[in-house]
């Protein structure tokens, strides 16, 4: 199966040779091997995909790239996923994005239930809490690394672009100190990146990014899905495509609800999971570090399915498996039917494992929808500001919401239960340190995700084994 790209490559740049196509079965072998190399967060993953589509295998353009992961970044869910599912959908249709998003997801899924089984019945044992002990700092260090790439990506030099920075700085404050809700914030974001469009239109003008790719003067060779090649007739708005598209998506979510609450009642643990990550997944802006603090919420303060030690557990074997980072919601999933025993106490392994792949479904399902729906009107607004702008802004707030996650994770690390830590105070000062070395190894030396994990776990063993954490 040949991509439909071709023919549309080649009439859009003329005088130069045309990319070649790219086969559905070579689409899946790289959204295959995307699936379980796909590691470090939203952060890391965009930028694998960046290196492997726009820089080497050229089928996307820079400015195609950018333009979808601007839209993504407006969608509430993962934005690495939507990503790729958008790049799948654009080079195949809809069997490209499915397959695309599918593949992005089910590595990490199975990994994940393996590695929550590991948690569950193991993680007591001291010295798997020794390395657990020394993962969270590493990954409270990640998340302001996060801050600085993505802000170094969208604000710019202060200078340069003030507004953006003060979205940034409000949001932060909005988040971390005032509990607005988020939907708020990015809702006084787009606001702001409309009106900065026509007030201070340079401030929100497409710049900096992932621009190496033309370092040097030199002229990249021709992509795939170039600037200027024509949208294919699949991309095109269609009204009877949107309805089908919705249709068929709110069939997919109402048969399994429906079948959970002819199962279990309203009330029951499964049915208020799906009802509890459907929401998480349309309610929650600016990808997976954004809706971390949701889960939080829900997943322990209102259900009590898990306790706020074992979410950050959670999301530190998240860091550490290939997928998006939201990921972490299978792993709230399976401790949930693991404590409510939702196939009896029997079948513990079972039951969770079936809780992990409800939370699943319901939490992606919708970014399929977002994407497969709304690609059509995205891929008709290149290159105009007054769509572009209101997404910039919306990131520059992302900036800030990820610094306020930061935050709430340092203060979790740093507080220590039970025994009185640095000069007297509950503060756990070796938890701090390894919080700075980390986040030094990662920002000042460019050391990988993965070996500032097991850097870190090995430290956590060793000091818990010294007694001196």
């Amino acid at each position: 199966m040949n991509s439909p790209l071709s023919r549309d490559a080649a009439a859009g740049r003329p005088g130069q040779p045309s990319a070649p196509a790219v086969s559905f079965f070579d689409a899946l072998k790289f959204w295959l091997r995307l699936g379980f190399i796909s590691f470090g967060g939203p952060a890391g993953q965009i930028a694998i995909m960046h290196r492997e589509l726009v820089e080497e295998k050229r089928w996307i353009s820079e400015g195609r790239f950018l333009h979808a992961l601007n839209y993504c970044m407006l969608l509430p869910g993962p934005e690495a996923q939507q990503l790729a599912t958008y790049i799948g959908w654009l080079m195949h249709r809809s069997w490209g994005g499915l397959v695309a998003g599918g593949l992005f997801v089910l590595p990490s899924l199975f990994i994940l239930i393996g590695l929550s089984w590991v948690y569950v019945a193991f993680g007591s044992v001291p010295w798997v809490a020794g390395l657990l002990y020394g993962i969270k700092p590493a990954v409270a260090a990640i998340v302001l690394q996060a801050v600085h790439r993505i802000g170094s990506k969208t604000l710019k030099k202060p200078t340069v672009a003030p507004v953006l920075w003060t979205v940034a700085a409000l949001s932060f404050i909005a988040i971390a100190f005032l509990n607005v809700p988020f939907p708020w914030v990015v809702l006084a974001a787009a606001l702001t990146g409309w009106l900065g469009q026509r007030w201070v239109p340079r401030q929100f003008a497409a710049g900096g990014g992932h621009g190496a790719s033309q370092a040097h003067g030199a002229t990249p060779r021709p992509a795939l899905l170039d600037d200027d090649t024509p949208t294919p007739p699949h991309a095109r708005f269609k009204r009877s495509r949107l309805a089908t598209v919705l249709a068929v998506g709110a069939v997919l979510w109402l048969l399994p609800m429906g079948a959970l609450i002819a199962w279990q009642g309203w009330t029951g643990a499964l049915t208020q999971m799906g009802w509890f990550f459907t929401k998480a997944a349309l309610l929650t802006f600016g990808g997976a570090y954004a809706v971390l603090p949701y889960v939080y919420q829900g997943g322990v303060e209102q259900f009590a399915w898990l306790t706020g030690p074992q979410m950050m557990d959670g999301l530190a074997l998240g860091e550490t498996t290939p997928g998006p980072l939201i990921m972490v919601v299978a792993f709230v999933g399976f401790l949930g039917g693991w404590r409510q025993q939702v196939l009896g106490p029997e079948t513990l392994f079972l039951g969770a494992a079936l809780a992990a792949l409800v939370v699943t479904w319901f939490t992606f399902l919708p970014s399929f929808v977002f994407i497969l729906a709304g690609g059509p009107l995205v891929e008709s607004t290149h290159g105009k500001l007054q769509f572009t702008a209101p997404l910039t802004a919306i990131t520059a707030a992302v900036v800030g919401v990820i610094a306020s996650l930061a935050l709430f994770f340092i203060v979790h690390i740093a507080y220590k239960t039970g025994a009185t830590g640095l000069f007297g105070l509950n503060i756990d000062g070796m938890a701090l340190l390894l919080v700075a070395l980390a986040a030094l190894a990662l920002l000042r030396y460019k050391q990988g995700v993965i070996p500032v994990i097991t850097g870190c776990a090995l430290a956590g063993l060793a000091l818990r084994l010294a007694g001196w954490a």
